[in-house]
């Protein structure tokens, strides 16, 4: 769940899900709140991501890439910090193009360490460096980052029932398993916390609260999320 000092009351009234692009222009016509996630009300950003992305379950291993990116990116910091800079990481990471930012020597991290789109931190700027290059070497042995990642959950997402945000936990049993073998393998900012925030951003957990209707929607989603509309999927088979 994205960490943040939101509105933690209902989100507002809103048509459904499936079309978000409305949901500022008409009001719904029920009269009584619809709970979804009460962080999701925190702004229009954060209610794009609610409804578009977060738990929908991915397999494409530069969606797992970004999120590995993002997610270590945040460690300090809110979440909403790192949705406002994510074109600035996407332009400065190639793509989220792990074999691209596996060749990203000193002077390209330097001169990262100039640029105001993303956060510049010396260790988080060199620690996605060095996960790519560790990320490049997982794919080699599994075949692809979704056939290793999606092992820990026995292929399918872990679907919680949830009914309130002082349930959801930071991290799990099963999130300490992931990062203390992710970090074997040479990750780093992959402490169980962020991790969770990975799993749940990917699918891997459906945390949405059982009476927010993204619950079952996510459930139901057949349509693989890509970056920006791309198609590429797995880089390695």
């Amino acid at each position: 769940m994205p960490i943040d000092p939101v509105d933690t009351r209902l989100a507002a009234v809103r048509p459904p899900v499936d079309n978000p692009e409305s949901v500022r222009d008409k009001a719904s016509p029920v009269s009584k709140p619809i709970p979804y996630c009460p962080w999701a009300g925190g702004s229009p950003q954060y209610l794009a991501y609610h409804d578009r992305e977060w738990g929908v379950p991915v397999h494409d291993d530069f969606i797992f890439f970004e999120f590995l990116i993002l997610e270590g990116a945040q460690a300090g910091l809110s979440w909403s910090t790192i949705l406002n800079k994510r074109d600035g990481y996407r332009d400065a990471f190639a793509g989220f193009d792990p074999a691209r930012g596996a060749d990203f020597d000193s002077a390209e991290i330097a001169r990262l360490m100039t640029n105001e789109g993303i956060v510049r931190n010396r260790l988080k700027i060199e620690s996605a460096v060095s996960n790519a290059r560790a990320y490049l070497m997982l794919q080699r042995e599994f075949g692809s980052f979704d056939r290793y990642i999606w092992n820990f959950v026995d292929g399918k997402p872990i679907l919680n029932r949830r009914r309130s945000l002082a349930v959801v936990p930071a991290k799990t049993a099963l999130s300490d398993a992931l990062s203390k073998d992710l970090a074997g393998r040479g990750f780093r900012f992959v402490g169980s916390t962020i991790v969770y925030a990975f799993m749940q951003a990917t699918g891997l957990v459906n945390d949405h609260l059982i009476a927010c209707p993204r619950w079952l929607a996510v459930q139901q989603s057949n349509e693989p999320r890509t970056i920006a509309g791309s198609k590429r999927g797995n880089p390695v088979k």
